[in-house]
């Protein structure tokens, strides 16, 4: 008996995801709740279990594809049935759409993707894969699961084996390792080859990052010293921070990924995170009348405060954190600015409580987690919340929860070396505060001229929602704070 896999609604209405990489491969067997498939949509990459356990008969689509709900991801036999592996190279296309409804699972799964599966879980919780910046085209044959994605317009040249024979992280393309973590899958496919492939040194052959950095270097060792003059070095995006490298230098840059002809056009499709961004931004251009308002301010003494505080308490407190304590004590006072609008019913919803959204620059491009419940939380609460959302910010690897309800953002673009913005509001919120870098500039201080260190604030503000009177008002407030940070006082 044939069973046939659906794409299950992955909730908050996302209707789409592209395929990353496939788990499986025609012929495998697999087991009820085993991750088959590695998908990205709009909110995160996630691994969707199979409700099904069985022989896997077929595969549906390539890495680098979008499917739609409903739409078949792969069909499973039952283990008894005498099936040969069919072709993977099927289009997505082809394959017959249902209602996600019909694809019943069997007894027994704890699958809890909306449209399949029982209440009860009995899958581990999972930790999601790093995240990418864009999207890419189709790229390697699907029967290699973790081959890494490429534009469509990159040729697809795997680099040669190392010489080493014997050795336990040698490539065997039949081989099939278990591989638990998706970084580990992941760093695999960034250096071209399938961790599947090696022989793990964990208990059962596990393949652990140890292995496939081990394989990494021995590609490196055994790969052509002399480089074409000609050939430039590649260069990592400029919006990309250093930190937001999760994997070693070697996997940044490997040699078969790049194009024959360096003046080559490359389509990158824009799908998953970079379809959503894009989205909203045309909508908060097309739909909120912004204005731009900023402010020089001197902030010697906001480090001075910091300085104090780890004196005083031992702890460290980031001037980030302490801004963002202001910014939440400056919308109790213009609450009118931690708000959206309801264009339906022409009113302005003004939120009670404060969500603050966080800019972050990531791998898989600019996202916003949120801080819920920020107006409740002391300063050391919201230090240690924004540290959590620093934590996983290189990867992107945030839950969709953490990415949605935010009323308010702060972007500190500073750590990007620019010294101001004029960003664009993250909508459907009516806001946001930009801070630039800070650095020492001449400055007047009691009719004399001194080296400070100063801080430019732009805010960007919905006209329809306030006048430029609340919006000079808010601003003015944080600056007032970070110029004597024992102004909040007054207002606790």
């Amino acid at each position: 008996m044939s069973h046939e896999f659906l794409l299950p609604d992955l909730g908050e209405g996302l209707t789409e995801a592209e395929i990353v990489a496939w788990l499986v491969a025609p012929g495998d067997t697999i087991a009820i709740d085993q991750a088959v498939v590695e998908v990205e949509s709009a909110k995160s990459i996630v691994e969707l279990p199979s409700p099904y356990g069985g022989v896997v008969a077929s595969l549906f689509g390539e890495p680098g594809q979008v499917i739609h709900a409903g739409q078949v991801l792969l069909t499973v036999t039952d283990a008894g049935s005498e099936v040969a592996p069919a072709a993977t190279d099927v289009p997505v296309a082809a394959a017959t759409a249902a209602a996600p409804t019909t694809a019943v699972p069997t007894e027994g799964s704890g699958a809890v993707l909306v449209g399949y599966g029982t209440t009860e879980s009995t899958r581990p919780e999972r930790k999601v894969a790093a995240g990418r910046f864009g999207g890419a085209g189709a790229g390697a044959p699907v029967q290699q699961a973790d081959a890494p994605v490429r534009p469509a317009s990159v040729p697809v040249n795997h680099p040669a084996e190392p010489a080493a024979s014997g050795s336990r992280i040698s490539l065997d393309p039949a081989r099939r390792s278990p591989v638990v973590s998706p970084i580990v899958r992941r760093l695999a496919r960034d250096n071209g080859f399938d961790a599947s492939t090696l022989v793990g040194s964990g208990l059962n052959d596990l393949v652990l990052r140890s292995d496939v950095e081990g394989h990494i270097r021995a590609l490196t060792s055994s790969a052509p010293v002399a480089a074409p003059p000609t050939a430039p070095p590649t260069a990592l995006p400029t919006a990309l921070p250093t930190a937001t490298t999760a994997t070693p230098p070697a996997s940044t840059a490997p040699a078969a990924r790049q194009p024959a002809d360096v003046s080559a056009d490359i389509r990158i499709p824009m799908t998953g995170l970079r379809k959503v961004v894009s989205q909203r931004l045309m909508t908060s251009r097309r739909e909120i009348p912004e204005a731009t308002i900023w402010l020089d301010v001197d902030a010697t003494a906001l480090f001075a405060a910091r300085d104090q505080l780890l004196r005083t308490t031992g702890e460290q407190f980031g001037v980030t954190a302490l801004i963002a304590r202001f910014v939440v004590a400056g919308l109790r006072l213009y609450p009118v600015l931690n708000s959206s609008v309801d264009t339906a019913s022409q009113e302005i919803l003004q939120h009670g409580a404060v969500n603050l959204g966080i800019a972050a620059q990531t791998s898989r491009g600019l996202m916003v987690p949120v801080i819920h419940g920020a107006h409740t939380m002391s300063t050391r609460q919201l230090r240690d919340a924004l540290a959590a959302l620093v934590a996983q910010s290189p990867d992107g690897t945030f839950a969709p929860s953490v990415l949605t309800g935010g009323t308010f953002t702060l972007n500190n673009f500073g750590s990007l070396g620019v010294d101001g913005s004029a960003a664009i509001i993250n909508h459907p919120e009516v806001a946001i505060l930009g801070i630039g870098r800070m650095i020492e500039r001449p400055w007047v201080v009691d009719h004399e001229l001194a080296v400070r260190t100063v801080v430019e604030l732009s805010m960007v503000f919905d006209h329809r929602v306030c006048d430029g009177g609340t919006a000079a008002g808010f601003l003015t407030y944080v600056a007032r704070c970070i110029e004597n940070p024992v102004t909040l006082l007054a207002d606790l």
